[in-house]
């Protein structure tokens, strides 16, 4: 299958203080699958195989659950096309 973005906004119904510490270990997860990510103030956008890349979209709202929120809210975008799409050939030309 061909490489795809994914990008995943989380929003973990807990309370304020708690928040960035959920999201935390969220990205701590993406982390420890290796595959290719960034974080950006809103989202994490995420490069690999779409099967992979959903899976861990599915376990971030349990790491969420397991730490504390009572419900997760996730915006999930995904960048298809047959023959692949990375994250250098769409913003590779904006970076300093």
């Amino acid at each position: 299958m061909a490489v795809v973005n994914v990008s995943l906004q989380i929003l973990p119904v807990v309370e304020e203080k708690n928040l960035y510490g959920v999201v935390d270990k969220v990205i701590e997860y993406i982390d420890s699958c290796r595959v290719k990510y960034e974080v950006g103030p809103m989202e994490t956008t995420m490069e690999g195989e779409l099967d992979e890349l959903l899976k861990i979209v599915s376990a971030a709202q349990k790491i969420c659950t397991d730490n504390g929120a009572k419900r997760v809210e996730s915006m999930v975008k995904i960048d298809y096309r047959p023959t692949g799409i990375t994250m250098e050939e769409k913003i590779g030309k904006y970076r300093k």
